[in-house]
């Protein structure tokens, strides 16, 4: 006989489970103790909708735990900018997610981060994390400028001159005459 468990049973099933009992442990003991329904389509459905509303809510209790750490959070990138604080090239929401991850230890998807364009400019910006429908805590991200490479400075060199060199003297061609 197979049977939904509605429950968990030591050492037989867990709840939502669907198995095959003997036909007098399921119709004596599972049954009339409301651990287990006989296993129709209307139970099997029932089964899995309340599974599912059981992932979801757990789902949902994470992405709320994890909304609760990235609210408020600062991140720092260093770019290279030119004339007006422009950036050369752009952050990302790629680059974001790789520096949350870096500052916080927590794996953000890069298509969470809504940004409407990358950013172009030096500043302080303030990024929505859209980690489920209703759930969408903010996160600060400052652009600061990256300091160039510092060149070390050599001692100028003395202009060594080239030995001059000494014209041979040409031998004269004697013309000869006939």
């Amino acid at each position: 006989m197979k049977v939904v468990f509605l429950q968990d049973v030591p050492n037989v099933a867990k709840a939502g489970e669907i198995k095959e009992v003997a036909a007098g442990y399921g119709r004596n003991f599972l049954i009339p103790k409301k651990l287990a329904l006989l296993a129709t389509f209307e139970a099997i459905s029932q089964a899995e909708t309340r599974d599912k509303k059981i992932e979801e809510a757990r789902l949902n209790t994470e992405l709320i735990e994890l909304a609760r750490q990235l609210e408020g959070k600062e991140v720092s990138l260093k770019a290279r900018a030119g004339a007006r604080d422009r950036i050369y090239g752009s952050i990302t929401s790629a680059d974001i997610a790789s520096e949350l991850n870096n500052a916080t230890g927590l794996v953000i998807d890069k298509r969470k981060i809504e940004l409407d364009e990358p950013i172009r400019q030096l500043g302080s910006y303030e990024v929505a994390i859209r980690l489920a429908k209703d759930i969408i805590p903010k996160v600060r991200v400052t652009v600061t400028e990256e300091e160039p490479p510092k060149k070390e400075k050599k001692p100028p060199k003395k202009e060594e001159k080239p030995p001059k060199e000494k014209k041979k003297p040409q031998k004269e061609k004697k013309k000869e005459t006939t």
